[in-house]
């Protein structure tokens, strides 16, 4: 729900990435992105800052993952290259518990989660009590 947002796409991921860091930033956090992901969100005039990939050298991603900067990932990848780059940025998420989503749709329920959160109180049920609820309705 605060700190920075890693997000990188491919290509054709890109218009809805925007639309995923214009709602994030929005909610008061900051985005981190690789260059042409940078682009397209900074054309759509949201703040970026622009970030290497892991093999353009440092400081890359995977070190701003270690150093505790970044709090949520965001990348779809595509081709060889990006794989490789891609798992070393899955590995670091998954050593330093740090959310990580590979797919639009789950970075978007992510979003709807985060925004929901400081928006709306949220109350925690055990599944008896939703079980209960509904039998009093039956």
């Amino acid at each position: 729900t605060a700190g920075t947002v890693f997000i990188s796409v491919k290509n054709r991921d890109k218009s809805r990435a925007v639309d995923i860091a214009k709602t994030l930033n929005g909610l008061g956090l900051r985005i981190m992105a690789t260059k042409g992901t940078a682009s397209a969100i900074a054309q759509a005039g949201i703040p970026v800052k622009d970030v290497l990939k892991v093999i353009e050298g440092s400081p890359n991603v995977v070190d701003y993952l270690k150093k505790g900067e970044i709090q949520l990932v965001i990348n779809t990848t595509e081709g060889n290259v990006a794989e490789k780059d891609s798992y070393s940025i899955r590995r670091t998420s998954l050593v330093y518990h740090i959310p990580y989503f590979t797919t639009l749709s789950g970075a978007t329920a992510a979003t709807m989660g985060i925004e929901a959160m400081l928006k709306e109180s949220l109350e925690a049920k055990s599944l008896q009590a939703y079980y209960k609820d509904l039998e009093k309705t039956r």
